[in-house]
């Protein structure tokens, strides 16, 4: 039973201390099996984890989220997000015109 009091007289501290010592390594070890997992080394959305990184990056850009805001998100400075996503925005070019046209206050119709 969890929460249990314990006997002192025959709780063994050897063997709970050991678990304390090796339990950092048995963790570490099933870490390291779980990323050697062919589950997750053939997985068709993602090589590395990296890859959702740069596709959640892709995804905010191309939604018109602004490069301050996706840049902040990411841990970026704006021109570092734009010298490497820059590639990534596309299809912008009829919306960008609209603000343009709307922020002029419809001139050059």
């Amino acid at each position: 039973m969890l929460g249990a009091p314990v006997d002192p007289a025959s709780y063994d501290y050897r063997r709970s201390a050991l678990d304390a010592i090796h339990f950092a390594r048995v963790l570490d070890r099933w870490w390291q099996n779980v990323r050697r997992a062919p589950v997750q080394v053939a997985s068709p959305r993602a090589g590395r984890p990296y890859d959702l990184r740069h596709a959640a990056v892709s995804l905010w850009l191309n939604s018109g989220v602004p490069a301050t805001d996706v840049a902040a998100r990411a841990g970026h400075y704006v021109d570092v997000l734009l010298k490497v996503y820059a590639k990534c925005i596309d299809g912008q070019e009829a919306t960008v015109n609209q603000r343009i046209q709307a922020a002029l206050g419809g001139l050059g119709e």
